[in-house]
Formats: C-alpha cells, structure tokens, sequence
C-alpha cells in the first residue's frame, strides 16, 4: 500500500492524480453512466476488511450496464477480482467504501447513440463509516416523483437518474427533515431517496416489490432474508400508500449508505412511539453483526481481505 489513494481506471491502477478524464467526458454531460455502492467494513479482532456481497453488486452493475449500452466487456466474478487487489491496495483498519463506475467516455457534443460511444470503468474507494449517526430519523413525503421506469429506469443504477435523490434530499434538508420518502405516479410510496423502505404493522413487515419503479436493492433482499429467517417474520411485498406511512407500528430504511436507519418520525405524525421500534432496533443490530463478520450467519455474502505482508 501507498501514501497515495490508487484507483482502478480502463484496466490500470494509477495514483489519484493520475486517474482522470476529461471534461469533454459524455457521462459528465448527460449522465450516461452506471455505478454501485460496496462496503467493506473492519473487523479489528480479524485485523481484515470483510467486503459485503461483492459479486452480487456486479451482476447488478452489469445489468445496469445492459440497459444503458454500456459494454464492460468483463464477469462478475473478474470485477470482483479487480475490486479486492483495489481493496488490499488502498487497505486502511476502517470501514471502506467502494464506487464502481462505468460510463460513457468519448467526446459529450453530438452524439446521442448510446450504441456507438466508448464505455469506460472506473473503481475507487473512500474511508466511510457510519453515514446516517442518529438512531431514529424525521422524513417527509416528497413533493418530487420517483422517476418511473419507462423514462429512466431505477433498477439500474444510472448516474443521470440520481437527479431525483438530489432535489428530494435537497427538499427534505430545507424542510428540517432528514431524509425523503417518495412516491411513484400512481400515488404510492416506494423509495426513500436513495434507500429501500420497509413498514411494520401488527406484526407483519410490508415492502413494495420489485415492479414499483424501486431500485432492487442488495441490502433490502438481504434484510429480508434476516427477517425472514432468522425473525421469523412475514415480509409482504405490495404497494404501501401514504396513509398507511402514518399509521405505521415501525418505519425502516436499508441501503448500503444508511445501513439500516429507523424513521420515528414523518412530517410531524409520531411513527409508533416514538422511538425505535423492536423490529428495527434487531434487525439493525443483526445486519451490522453480518457485514463486520461477527456472525456465522450467511458467510457466503462476506469476502475477507487481509493486508498482504
């Protein structure tokens, strides 16, 4: 490992002064590009990093990339490859995160054939912890529609669509709230801004399915799993309409930024009592037991990383 931070970009590993594109870059332009969020977290008593379902994250970034053109030309399996030397390059004893990013890389004016641009790939990693510190977060209902499927499709990771998680979150923040819950066009509520929602009620958990213009997230199927499995509790996927956000025992939000982040709170109406609910309080504390490599649970979803001597 260096001083430097290295990057990954088009097949090298360079410095961070090194690893640039140019502003005529189309991707910059119009938002042409794909990308994932990874987590890497440190385990002391390990002294290694233990990167949360890696390759699961790059069949999604390759389906993303199937959407928008792009053509990684590169499995699953040898991204994962890549990201782990990337990893031990840049090897920290703190939690990490890793942004791949495919995109669109030839000259921005003219040319709109998604077909005929060059794609690049870019991977790099930031020191992160804790992203969301309070335990229970205000939200409101955005004035702002989750964009649907037939304009830009949120099952991709597409940097252009992320627009939308701008100016809800922007929203939100000038409103004195935390976070922002959007609905779709038919009035449901599917998303936070950048994170998947759950809702309890009377003992039974609810998540819109997939065909709700949700982003089909890694964290959502994996907190599902532990809710249903290790819980042993019902998770229904079905619409969620706004008043039901209100008469909600529990709200929930999970992504691999906020983790697992309790709402205790949406625009003024007191979410149960007002504190973390049981439900969100174990399933938050299980999730962060898996990823950091406490548990035996799911140890197919864990890659660990040692720093090489």
């Amino acid at each position: 490992m260096t001083d430097k931070r290295i990057m990954y970009l088009d097949g090298q590993f360079l410095s961070e002064d090194k690893a640039v594109v140019p502003i005529t870059t189309h991707a910059l332009h119009y938002g042409t590009g794909v990308f994932e969020g990874i987590r890497a977290y440190y385990n002391d008593q390990e002294k290694a990093l233990f990167a949360f379902r890696v390759e699961d994250h790059f069949k999604r970034l390759v389906d993303s990339c199937k959407i928008v053109c792009i053509d990684l030309n590169l499995s699953p399996q040898e991204l994962t490859t890549i990201t782990i030397e990337l990893i031990k390059k840049n090897f920290s004893e703190s939690d990490m995160y890793i942004r791949p990013l495919a995109f669109k890389s030839d000259p921005a004016v003219g040319n709109f054939n998604l077909k005929s641009l060059k794609s690049s790939l870019a991977i790099y990693t930031v020191m992160m912890g804790r992203m969301i510190e309070k335990e229970g977060i205000k939200a409101n209902i955005s004035s702002w529609t989750r964009v649907p499927d037939n304009s830009i499709p949120p099952r991709a990771k597409i940097t252009g669509a992320y627009m939308n998680t701008c100016l809800a979150k922007t929203e939100s923040i000038l409103g004195g709230y935390d976070e922002a819950l959007l609905m779709d066009n038919r009035g449901h509520v599917v998303e936070g801004s950048a994170e998947n929602i759950f809702l309890v009620k009377n003992g039974k958990v609810y998540t819109p399915s997939a065909s709700e213009d949700i982003l089909v997230g890694i964290t959502r199927d994996t907190v599902c799993k532990l809710l249903q499995n290790q819980l042993k509790l019902s998770v229904i996927e079905r619409s969620l309409d706004r008043s039901e956000i209100y008469q909600a025992d529990e709200i929930f939000l999970v992504g691999t930024g906020a983790e697992v982040t309790p709402v205790i709170d949406v625009e003024g109406r007191i979410i149960g009592n007002g504190d973390v609910g049981p439900v969100s309080k174990e399933i938050k504390e299980l999730y962060r037991s898996l990823v950091h490599g406490q548990t035996k649970l799911y140890p197919e979803f864990l890659t660990k990383i040692i720093l090489p001597t």
